[in-house]
């Protein structure tokens, strides 16, 4: 659960980082390259600091276990950068 907040903050600040007006699809394509990557990374991390955590977090075993879990890191990485361009909105007001 805390690496998907993490995520999600890290979604958050990708989506402010990018500074002026972008269109949705862009930011959407950009979002979603960069969530597989950084989902990549905290799936390998938590496979190494939680182990036993890792195994039971796994809703299905096998590698369609493996890309549930992606897709959903994928997710909410998208749905913090959307977050994150709508808080720069508001934020450069």
């Amino acid at each position: 659960m805390w690496l998907a907040l993490l995520d999600f903050a890290i979604g958050i600040g990708f989506g402010f980082a990018h500074k002026g007006t972008e269109s949705y699809t862009k930011m959407l394509r950009n979002s979603a390259i960069a969530g597989v990557v950084i989902s990549i990374i905290l799936f390998v991390l938590s496979a190494v600091l939680l182990p036993a955590e890792f195994a039971s977090g796994i809703l299905v075993p096998g590698i369609l276990g493996l890309l549930l879990t992606i897709i959903i890191y994928v997710i909410l990485f998208i749905i913090g950068s959307f977050v994150g361009d709508k808080l720069e909105k508001i934020f450069k007001r």
